[in-house]
């Protein structure tokens, strides 16, 4: 048995390395983090827990959309969960912008999918300045965030249409690398996009956050080359934590400035849009955010009809929306992804890998982090929209040539996109 009651002091000032941004959004939702959750409530059966569109405070049952807006009209901060791809949550989230804003038009949407360097763009895009196409290119949705920008678009879409502010809420990649190689310490203050040192996890979320980190490869055991059952010590999971906790502070710091921008007689509402997992339990961006000092905070969740129902206890959110469970009509993917995340790099001439994922056409491939794109199918990229346009121009079960540059040998790699399966 682990014992819980002395790990909120794991955090230690020289201990804040990142062991990379694993976005832990949408597996906190899956059901293998779920069966380390036992309920207290009494048994109900999965699809039976939420109805579709109604209402439910976990722990207490059923309730209604004006008691909700009746319990969220003093609170500062709304946070408005999802799964990053599912279409559902987001035309959820985008009825919730305008019920919200209905009531309260002093508003602010915050949006994890955004780095704060493009602040700018996000500003410009509100006041009617750039069309659609430059919005996203400008504010490298394609590198930065890389999923299907359909599925936020009308959400953007409604900030524009009534001039409500969009602020950029998330840290650079850049930002993540340099702690994660460096440590927190290591990365001078003026280059922290002024995040501070995270409140310390509590024991809950060490727990919590275990089984999902058991579901990700781990690096094998050096002295055995097997990989070990962790624990809540174990280095490699406090360093997974930690870059948890690293992005739920530099949201909580962008909500909490943007309150502090405003003049104290006055009450705006800043919405969060981000995922689920910096939400739920009170465990991340609450969590941070009452560390800064805001105390009114509201947690409202989506939630799929077929989930199981034991996660939902009370704390679990303020309150939950029953949704169908989302089905794709289409067999083939809304777009084609290498799955990478990159930057465009002058300096090496080429598309700098940051990060490859897991289960990808870029992993089966063998590109690494760190590797240098300088050649796709025989044309050399300029800009990244460049890389962009040459993953997307892929027919699914053909075969794209990639030029790489890794530690100063350049090497020919093959990505195959598979078929369509019919």
């Amino acid at each position: 048995m682990i014992d819980l009651k002395s790990a909120r002091q794991f955090v230690i000032p020289g201990l804040l390395l990142l062991g990379g941004m694993v976005n832990v959004s949408d597996l906190a939702a899956q059901t293998a983090s779920e069966k380390k959750i036992v309920s207290t409530s009494k048994q109900i059966t999965p699809d039976k827990c939420v109805p579709v569109a109604s209402w439910i405070i976990p722990g207490k049952g059923e309730t209604t959309l004006s008691s909700v807006l009746t319990s969220v009209k003093d609170k500062s901060v709304v946070l408005l969960g999802e799964m990053h791809a599912n279409p559902e949550h987001h035309r959820w989230q985008l009825q919730m912008l305008a019920t919200l804003y209905a009531a309260r038009p002093d508003m602010v949407i915050g949006f994890e999918m955004f780095p704060r360097r493009v602040q700018k763009i996000l500003d410009q895009w509100v006041a009617g300045e750039l069309t659609e196409s430059e919005f996203l290119a400008r504010s490298e949705w394609q590198s930065v965030w890389n999923t299907d920008a359909n599925l936020y678009l009308p959400l953007f879409h409604f900030a524009r249409m009534n001039r409500i502010p969009m602020r950029a809420l998330n840290i650079d990649i850049a930002l993540r690398r340099a702690v994660t190689s460096k440590g927190f310490d290591g990365v001078p203050e003026k280059d922290r996009e002024g995040v501070t040192r995270p409140a310390p996890p509590t024991p809950e979320y060490l727990e919590f956050l275990l089984p999902i980190y058991v579901q990700h490869d781990r690096p094998a055991h050096k002295s055995t080359g097997k990989a070990q059952k962790p624990n809540v010590y174990d280095p490699d999971f406090l360093r997974f934590v930690v870059s948890q906790q690293l992005w739920d502070r530099a949201m909580a710091q962008e909500i909490h400035m943007t309150l502090s921008s405003y003049d104290k007689n006055k009450n705006p509402l800043v919405v969060g849009i981000m995922g689920s997992g910096h939400i739920l339990k009170g465990f991340g961006v609450p969590h941070q955010l009452e560390d800064l000092g805001v105390k009114k905070i509201a947690a409202l969740l989506p939630w799929d009809t077929n989930r199981s129902c034991k996660p939902l206890v009370e704390g679990y959110a303020d309150a939950v929306f029953g949704l169908m469970p989302f089905t794709s009509v289409s067999a083939a993917p809304l777009q084609q992804r290498l799955g990478i995340g990159f930057e465009f790099s002058k300096k090496t001439g080429g598309a700098l890998v940051l990060q490859v994922e897991k289960r990808s056409i870029a992993e089966s491939a063998g590109l690494q982090a760190g590797d240098v794109i300088l050649e796709m199918a025989g044309n050399t990229p300029q800009e990244s929209s460049d890389v962009i346009a040459a993953v997307k121009r892929q027919a699914p079960g053909t075969w794209l040539p990639l030029k790489v540059l890794r530690e100063g040998v350049i090497i020919e790699i093959i990505a195959k996109f598979p078929p369509l399966v019919k």
